[in-house]
């Protein structure tokens, strides 16, 4: 980790080029090593679009975790709901990262805090959030920050 003091906090537009980046290093570390469908240049094609479009939707959530002036983490997250078929609001942690530098500094449950928060504001009953199988570190980071298996989806290539 670096000297300067780590901020976790509403992302800006000004910040969406460091998202981008830290989307980037993401599917980079994660999907891209396991999961060979996963476009790993997604991020660069359209991540810019994408947190463009979800820091003005009031139903969706960008944090940014900020060391001296520079993004080295991010958290996506929305809301949504309910349905017919799903009858209460229900949270989404659609994307985090954090540079492994800065991990230590507990960036990622911090950002993970944040969200949750939020998502009680906006009324939801439950988070949710995906990982990787492969991702022992993922799954036990998510579990200690409450977060409790629900689901299993099971794939076939073809």
């Amino acid at each position: 980790m670096t000297g300067g003091e780590l901020i976790v906090r509403t992302a800006r537009a000004e910040d969406i080029r460091g998202l981008v980046a830290s989307s980037t290093r993401l599917f980079a570390e994660d999907g891209g090593t396991r999961d060979a469908s996963m476009n790993v240049d997604w991020p660069r094609e359209h991540g810019a679009a994408s947190f463009a479009a979800a820091l003005e939707d009031p139903a969706r959530l960008v944090l940014a975790a900020e060391c001296d002036g520079q993004v080295v983490g991010h958290l996506m997250g929305s809301v949504s709901g309910p349905t017919d078929k799903r009858l209460v609001i229900s949270a989404t942690l659609i994307s985090l990262y954090v540079r492994p530098e800065h991990r230590r500094a507990r960036a990622g449950a911090r950002l993970v805090g944040e969200f949750l928060d939020w998502a009680r504001r906006e009324g939801a009953e439950h988070a949710e959030v995906t990982a990787y199988s492969a991702n022992a570190d993922a799954i036990r980071f998510y579990e200690r920050n409450g977060f409790g298996a629900m689901t299993l989806t099971l794939r076939q290539s073809l």
